[in-house]
């Protein structure tokens, strides 16, 4: 019989299931397939509480009524069985629909159901009904619905342990096991009250789903089992190098994948059903600055209801008392909106150490070729430096021999009264014209000096001064004069500009630039008949433009293609290529600027480069009167 306990047990058990219902059936958000399955279960065993508290207010004289009654319980008695099951196949295999052989779980149920409806007419399910469990006589079918009961509680722990077994989550072992106690109260129920002979109630297996639903309770709303992916989702994100954090609005870490777990999560303790908040401690805030960024970022994610994206970079202790090794990670905050309601945040921590790592390796080739060039043109300008300095040696010589005549000339003059001061004055004027051109050959010596003393510089140099238009071209102009002289070419200046031009940055790489350029143009002059290089300077009000014009054999469409994108040279053995290629990256990565090719009308080409005067400072203008002229 079932005592009143039981009854009222029944009543709250019907309660906690229909307020489940509600809940679940007042949610706008798409159900997942595994709720739905609770659903179907919670209404099961509502049928099964209805029929036996229908049992308890029956009558023992009213046998019909409660043969009724008995074979509506077997409705959730049969069933309830293969539901869980399938909860525990879909929890392990994060399905999103039922597995094809499922209505096979059925047939059995269905089979049963029949049977024990239609027992009067053969007896297979009971040889004697009776409510009280040693008046009972069981006939053949109860071993088949025992041995398929059994089977599906003891295939879903099955399941759920080797799943377990395979996941050492904390929070999966902890839903495994919270699933797994759910279906083995039952189990054993089942088995006592079928084997063992003793009388028990025939309410002590529906009664046993009481710790059941009260397992799934705990697993549901403290182990957030409906709140977690697809399981199937879960073994890809541990097989990416991302790390992979799911936390719920409360802070509360409802996920995490391999990769998180053995780097971020170890260094800070985050770890699965735990809050975020937990994982800071006060004495240690120098070293857990990522965690308070990474709080403070969904705290303002979830304020503005917009994804964040930041870098964070991370010092990992290392083994055998070696230096701690740095991470970069570039975290990616998105708040999860269900219907309007924050539900909670995805972040992925992706891995750019090694693209980090790869970027470092690039700027330092880069800046090796840059100072391969840079010693390459070097070595042209010192080869051509002897000459340039010849001319102004040999003048300050010629100057000084001639000094040295004068001064002879006038110490010997000395008391002869024929010798007046006029003649005097002529000797002192002499010396006074030898000695400005000995200051000027000093002051372009002085020049050439400054110039390849600048273009020696490292090519890594950051410093940024203030330098003129004019002091720019003419450092170039110094520079190449040799190898202008020794091609024959000569260079034009053309500029027109009614303005000063004031530039920002590194002068000497941007020297570098032009005197490429320049080079690559008397190449390309060497069978030309005109050999007249044009180095003209544009300005728009948005940009500055300086270009090397030549009248050479211009550029082949297979090079144009590639030029300033690759080291690509149209001089064969004699060309690297490396010229174009790092004065456009000296250009952009320097001056924000951009390289250019143009066909000459005359033939030949019109290569340059344009620098923005809106990029931070790069480019000032200093207006100037009309009647002064802005030269190179």
């Amino acid at each position: 019989m079932i005592s009143n306990f039981a009854t009222v047990v029944f009543f709250v058990l019907i309660a906690c299931c229909v307020s489940f219902l509600v809940y679940s059936l007042n949610e706008k958000k798409r159900m997942q397939l595994i709720k739905k399955l609770y659903i179907a279960l919670c209404l099961l065993v509502i049928e099964w509480s209805l029929v036996m508290i229908g049992m308890r207010f029956t009558s023992p004289e009213s046998t019909r009524i409660l043969f009724v009654l008995d074979s509506l319980s077997y409705i959730a008695a049969c069933t309830a069985p293969p539901t869980m099951l399938l909860i525990a196949v879909v929890f392990v295999r994060g399905a999103e629909k039922l597995p094809e052989w499922w209505k096979w779980l059925l047939v059995i149920p269905l089979l049963s159901n029949i049977i024990v409806w239609t027992n009067p007419l053969h007896h297979l399910h009971y040889r004697v009904f009776s409510i009280i469990r040693s008046e009972i006589v069981f006939g053949p079918h109860i071993y088949l619905s025992g041995f398929f009961t059994y089977f599906c509680l003891l295939a879903s722990m099955a399941e759920l342990i080797r799943f377990g077994l395979q996941n050492r989550s904390r929070l999966y072992w902890l839903q495994v096991s919270s699933l797994s106690l759910g279906a083995l109260v039952p189990l054993a129920v089942s088995f006592y009250a079928t084997f063992s002979g003793n009388d028990i109630s025939i309410a002590a297996t529906p009664f046993s789903f009481i710790v059941t639903l009260a397992c799934n309770y705990f697993a549901i709303y403290r182990l957030h089992l409906l709140d977690i992916i697809p399981i199937a989702t879960q073994h890809v994100l541990d097989w990416i190098s991302d790390g992979y954090l799911i936390v719920n609005s409360q802070g509360l870490v409802v996920d995490v994948n391999k990769p998180f777990r053995q780097v971020i999560g170890k260094l800070f303790g985050i770890t699965d059903n735990r809050p975020l908040e937990a994982c800071l401690k006060n004495e240690d805030v120098t070293n857990r600055t990522a965690l308070y960024n990474l709080i403070a970022a969904l705290r303002s994610s979830g304020e503005h209801r917009t994804p964040i994206a930041y870098e964070q970079a991370l010092s990992l202790p290392a083994e055998n008392d070696e230096p701690p090794v740095k991470y970069y990670y570039l975290v990616d905050i998105t708040p999860l909106d269900v219907s309007g309601r924050q539900a909670g945040y995805v972040v992925i921590f992706k891995d750019i150490t090694q693209v980090r790592r790869s970027m470092q390796q690039v700027q330092e080739g880069q800046a090796r070729m840059m100072e391969q060039e840079r010693l390459a043109m070097l070595g042209q300008m010192v080869g051509g430096l002897a000459h340039n300095l010849k001319t102004p040696i040999m003048s300050i010589a010629g100057c000084s021999a001639a000094i040295d005549t004068l001064l002879v000339e006038a110490e010997e003059s000395l008391g002869d009264r024929d010798v007046t001061d006029d003649d005097y004055r002529e000797i002192y004027g002499e010396i006074d014209d030898w000695l400005s051109k000995i200051r000027s050959s000093c002051s372009y010596m002085s020049d050439i000096i400054t110039a390849i003393k600048g273009q020696a510089a490292n090519a890594s140099n950051t410093e940024r001064h203030n330098f003129s238009l004019e002091e720019l071209l003419k450092r170039t102009t110094l520079l190449m004069r040799h190898e202008l002289l020794s091609s024959g070419c000569t260079l034009v200046p053309v500029n027109d500009l009614n303005c000063r031009i004031i530039m920002r940055g590194d002068i000497n790489s941007i020297i570098q630039v032009l005197n490429n350029l320049i080079s690559n143009a008397i190449d390309a002059e060497h069978d030309s008949e005109k050999k007249e290089i044009r180095l003209g300077v544009e300005f728009d009000n948005k940009q500055l433009s300086i270009y090397v014009q030549d009248t050479g054999h211009g550029f082949e469409p297979r090079v144009r293609d590639k030029l300033f994108q690759e080291m690509i040279t149209t001089k064969g053995a004699k060309g690297t290529g490396l010229g174009l290629y790092i004065s456009n990256s000296i250009i952009r990565g320097k001056f924000g600027g951009s390289m250019w090719l143009r066909d000459n009308p005359e033939g030949g080409s019109i290569i340059g480069f344009s620098i923005p005067t809106e990029n931070d400072g790069i480019v000032q203008i200093e207006k100037v009167e009309k009647s002064e002229e802005v030269g190179i």
